[in-house]
């Protein structure tokens, strides 16, 4: 197994890198001397994202996958252990957004993709992250919305409520153990998410989320 340096960076997962609060958490992490990993589907947004973080002087180490894919999540988890040899941060912030529906009309579909990608997915993660987070002490950060409940957001919510609801467990599991859990519930920002639940609203009146991710950062 490859050796790991002790003048190696700290290492920061970003689940869901490719825009929006999971971007802005990623070049944080690069410009406070993180190595991040950068983990998300979509490949021009990763390269964008690695063009930003290198042209502040940061690194990152891109990984277009999907979060829904088992067997790939394994791989990062072997590479990661093999590499760098545990994680100091994990940043969850990939979601699946289904369309606003009052609740008897929520497809089957769409409820499916919500509770895997919100829920069943998060679970694996924490299954696979966790050895690693505690190989470094490090700390796992997720995200809570406070719009679940609301009118219309039945899958969103259920399924993010869920999430949550699995970490705070996670969290009260690992005061004295660690591995150390974060819960956040950031301010409304210019996200792609938002914009598809809220069309029409004045984005100038949001939080960026560059400032969103320095106030979070500074939590950890």
């Amino acid at each position: 197994m490859e050796q790991v340096s002790n003048d190696a960076p700290k290492l920061a997962l970003v689940t869901g890198a490719s825009r929006g609060l999971g971007a802005a958490l990623a070049e944080g992490l690069a410009a406070r001397g993180y190595h991040v990993l950068a983990v998300a589907r979509t490949v021009g947004g990763l390269e964008e994202l690695d063009d930003r973080i290198r042209a502040k002087g940061g690194e990152a180490t891109l990984a277009p996958m999907d979060v829904t894919e088992p067997a790939a999540m394994q791989q990062l988890a072997d590479a990661v252990l093999k590499r760098w040899g545990g994680i100091d941060l994990w940043a969850h912030t990939a979601i699946h957004a289904a369309p606003l529906s009052p609740a008897p009309h929520i497809s089957g579909k769409d409820w499916s993709k919500s509770m895997l990608l919100n829920v069943e997915v998060t679970r694996g993660l924490i299954v696979l992250l966790e050895p690693l987070l505690r190989a470094k002490s490090g700390t796992a950060i997720f995200f809570d919305d406070p719009q679940g409940g609301q009118k219309f957001f039945g899958a969103y919510g259920a399924s993010k409520a869920a999430q949550i609801a699995l970490a705070r467990s996670w969290q009260a599991e690992t005061v004295n153990t660690g591995p150390r859990i974060l819960i956040d519930s950031p301010a409304p920002m210019p996200t792609a998410v938002r914009a598809r639940f809220h069309p029409g609203e004045d984005r100038a009146a949001l939080t960026p989320c560059a400032d969103e991710a320095a106030r979070i950062l500074g939590l950890v």
